[in-house]
């Protein structure tokens, strides 16, 4: 039954009421032990005796207590008190994530949701009820991501509740918590298949879109209606407030919000990363019109060409450096004196333009009388540069 201020709970002190729902009734309480303020969730009358629900409870607190992150509420304790089980947490100040935000704002609570889940996919544990009610904004703009009752620790623990979960979701219906939650399910969590992180990133990007846009993205008339939005309708990303979004925030929205698991973003840490690149360089690269763009090619076309030629003249410079030089050898040969007749000066020694012939002036043995010669050079041979023959 609901707790009446005043009850007290081991050494908690009820105090008032702070929410209810399907999933647990919240209390504001004080710790007499500790003199600080704590949160105290417990199940709603409906399930206090679910024996598969009270196991979901206590799985909750140990989820919670595996999280110690600076974005997720954190646990204190499990309390019991006759037949009353309650989870004992940190009390958030602050209010639940409320639309529309200015794109600033609304990224910066993104990033924080982002690391929150990046701190829960790593240790393998899904949510599955990402929803601005769920989500807490203290004064100082610190995110703390609440309730994870519905989460999954494995693959292996979705595949063996998705049923009864679903089960579960139906039969709150008539609380009014149905419509938050089925607004922001992922399609195959909608369709009662098996969900891994990746439905998460699908809640998450509704949530951002949200934030963005300032509307909610599927809603219906029944619940029907709303988990048909979410399997059929078609998101308008020509819409107007989508207009002014940044490229890049929209190209992350549209990769979260895919409903083909296999090319959604398969990672909230890539959405962080995101959201990083555009706070540090929100300015988009200009975007060059078709007739600047040919303009620009037929002035790199010149440009190219007397490039390409210069590289070309380089390389064939470069191959005939590279060439050896050829091997010089000096030429050895003896030229025959006319028959009686001695050499005169070697100064006066000529060759032929042809390199056949060799002309000098020599002298007669008898009369001594001077006479100029021609000897063919044909006969010669490689030896040392200095030696002289006759």
């Amino acid at each position: 039954m609901p707790l009446e201020p005043g009850t007290r709970l081991g050494p908690y002190h009820v105090l008032a009421p702070i929410g209810a729902g399907g999933m647990g009734e919240v209390y504001r309480a004080q710790d007499t032990k500790l003199d600080r303020a704590v949160a105290i969730k417990i199940l709603p009358d409906t399930m206090a005796h679910d024996p598969e629900r009270l196991a979901r409870f206590e799985r909750e607190a140990k989820v919670l207590a595996s999280l110690n992150h600076p974005n997720i509420a954190q646990i204190y304790g499990l309390e019991e008190s006759g037949a009353t089980r309650a989870l004992v947490m940190e009390l958030v100040a602050g209010s639940t994530l409320t639309v529309p935000l200015p794109l600033d704002t609304a990224l910066n609570y993104a990033r924080q949701i982002a690391v929150a889940l990046e701190a829960a996919h790593d240790k393998g544990i899904i949510h599955r009820d990402l929803k601005p009610g769920n989500i807490m904004v203290t004064p100082e703009g610190v995110v703390k991501v609440l309730d994870f009752g519905l989460a999954l620790v494995s693959e292996s623990e979705a595949a063996s509740e998705q049923a009864s979960a679903m089960t579960l979701t139906l039969a709150t219906a008539q609380k009014g918590m149905i419509l938050g939650t089925a607004a922001y399910m992922s399609p195959e969590q909608a369709a009662g298949k098996v969900v891994d992180k990746r439905s998460d990133i699908w809640s998450y990007g509704v949530v951002l879109y949200e934030m963005v846009k300032g509307a909610r993205l599927f809603e219906g008339e029944t619940i029907s209606h709303t988990l048909a939005h979410v399997l059929t309708k078609q998101i308008d990303w020509k819409a107007q407030a989508l207009e002014s979004t940044p490229p890049a925030i929209r190209t992350l929205l549209s990769r979260c919000l895919d409903r083909d698991v296999k090319t959604r973003l398969r990672d909230i840490g890539e959405a962080r990363i995101a959201i990083d690149r555009y706070l540090a360089d929100p300015a988009p690269a200009p975007a060059a019109s078709p007739g600047a763009v040919a303009t620009r090619h037929r002035s790199i076309v010149p440009w190219l060409a007397a490039g390409l030629a210069l590289a070309l003249s380089a390389g064939l410079a470069w191959r005939q450096f590279r060439q050896p030089a050829p091997e010089v050898h000096p030429l050895r040969f003896t030229i025959p004196v006319p028959a009686k007749m001695t050499t005169g000066s070697y100064d006066g020694m000529a060759l032929s333009p042809d390199g056949r012939y060799m002309a000098f002036t020599a002298s007669n043995r008898r009369n001594h009388c001077l006479q100029s010669a021609l000897a063919p050079t044909a006969r010669f041979h490689h030896g040392a540069p200095n030696a002289r023959h006759r």
